[in-house]
């Protein structure tokens, strides 16, 4: 079954002047004739994404949006008129938030985190900001800890930033987590760091177990290179210095040049660290 809001791999049924019709479930839609490869033709398979134009017909385009239907995305209004807010989504047609469908409402020029979603009344591919009924707020056996993860920033928060996990969960990552300023539309690479016994999920953006020290000692390598072999950082500088000059915690740096030390790649000086 082929999906609205999604891409489709769908068969060319007929050529026009103004484009291609494309076999879509039951229907046949229009590909514009912008969007048509040179030399498509009838029984041709092409990747589309489907959608509804400005009057409400199905439509297929080559463009690839900025979320499809089920995934959230942080988007700018366009314009605001009496039927909602239109967003920026990258086609043709702007994505419809109805006014009921937003948590505040929306201004012209602001961005917003939304879910896109199918209005099961109308059919119509729409988005809302009231995201928190579409996260979930517990881990399942999807995830577990250690595991690297993709995440948007969705709010900025006193304790620190709430994510959302793989376009599914909710997280948090906590101020002690964050070397970096970040905020809100945020897309971030980061690791799951605790589930707790309630199943809420706990994020960092620092590199986890293992792999942390792996990439920290990539990192302390690649600015020794760059610092013509030498680094003044000890196991003695402070915290603060050491994540100012290479992103990580001191615990990661001291872990990464003892290792280093031992694979014989560094000399550890009174004053810094060299390579050998």
């Amino acid at each position: 079954m082929h999906k609205l809001g999604d891409f489709n791999e769908l068969e060319v049924v007929k050529e026009v002047d103004f484009g291609v019709y494309l076999k879509f479930n039951e229907e046949e839609i229009l590909m514009p004739k912008k969007y048509v490869k040179e030399g498509t033709k009838a029984g041709d398979v092409v990747r589309v994404f489907v959608y509804r134009d400005s009057e409400d017909r199905l439509i297929a385009t080559t463009l690839s949006p900025k979320a499809k239907v089920g995934e959230f995305a942080y988007l700018t209004v366009k314009d605001v008129n009496k039927v909602g807010a239109f967003l920026d989504w990258g086609l043709d047609k702007d994505l419809l938030v109805p006014h009921n469908r937003q948590k505040v409402k929306m201004e012209k020029g602001k961005s917003y985190v939304v879910r896109v979603l199918i209005d099961e009344a109308t059919d119509r591919i729409i988005a809302t900001s009231k995201i928190n009924n579409y996260l979930e707020t517990q881990a399942d056996d999807e995830i577990k800890e250690g595991d690297e993860v993709d995440l948007l920033v969705y709010k900025v928060v006193e304790l620190g930033a709430g994510v959302i996990i793989n376009n599914k969960y909710a997280g948090i990552i906590y101020n002690s987590d964050i070397y970096k300023p970040i905020k809100t539309g945020d897309k971030l690479k980061g690791y799951i760091s605790k589930i707790r016994e309630d199943k809420k999920i706990d994020v960092t953006i620092r590199s986890f177990g293992f792999k942390k020290v792996l990439d920290s000692k990539d990192i302390i390598l690649n600015k020794l290179i760059e610092n013509h072999g030498f680094l003044a950082l000890t196991d003695k500088s402070s915290p603060e210095i050491i994540e100012s000059e290479l992103q990580m915690s001191k615990k990661s740096f001291k872990k990464a040049i003892g290792m280093l030390y031992k694979e014989k790649k560094i000399e550890i000086l009174d004053n810094g660290i060299r390579l050998t």
